[in-house]
Order: structure tokens, then C-alpha cells, then sequence
């Protein structure tokens, strides 16, 4: 069994443990029973969105998003990369 530590509100931990002991019992191991039913509805939850595809045609989904901007597409790519170059350094610790 693997455990893990995570920080949510006070209203939401005390929330959880009313709901998880109603449900479980007052016993040992009912906020465990309680949090992996949790994160187990939300997984599937998450797989099934990953599942949807998209319906139409993509091409007229995004067209005219970029209609405004005043840039060619070899300028973007670069500015897009200078962006992520910078993201990606600001996670790197000195």
C-alpha cells in the first residue's frame, strides 16, 4: 500500500471526515476507505474525459483564433519557444 500527504482546507477535511465516518464507521481505516473511493472516482472520472474525441472538423474549430495577431507562423514558433524556455528555467532550481 502506498500513502500519501496532501493539504486541503479545514471545511473540506472536517466535511470529509463527517461524510467518511456516516459512511464508513467510526472505525479504523474509514477516512483511508473513504479517500481511495474518492480518488478513485476522480481517475476514472479524468480517464473518461481523456477518452472524448473530438467531434467536427478541427481545422474550423481554431479558425480565426490567431486572426489578430501580427506575426508569421516562423516568428511564433520561435516566440512560442523562447516562451517555454523560460517556464522550463523558472522550474529548474539554482
Amino acid at each position: 500500500m502506498a500513502g500519501l500527504r496532501i493539504k486541503i482546507s479545514d471545511g473540506l477535511e472536517r466535511l470529509f471526515r463527517e461524510m467518511a465516518m456516516k459512511r464508513f464507521g467510526y472505525g479504523k481505516g474509514s477516512l483511508s476507505r473513504a479517500a481511495e473511493e474518492a480518488i478513485q472516482n476522480w481517475v476514472s472520472n479524468q480517464l473518461q474525459m481523456e477518452k472524448r474525441e473530438f467531434e467536427g472538423d478541427p481545422v474550423k474549430a481554431i479558425e480565426g483564433l490567431l486572426g489578430d495577431v501580427d506575426v508569421d507562423s516562423v516568428e511564433l514558433q520561435h516566440l512560442a519557444g523562447k516562451i517555454w524556455v523560460r517556464k522550463a528555467l523558472a522550474n529548474v532550481s539554482s
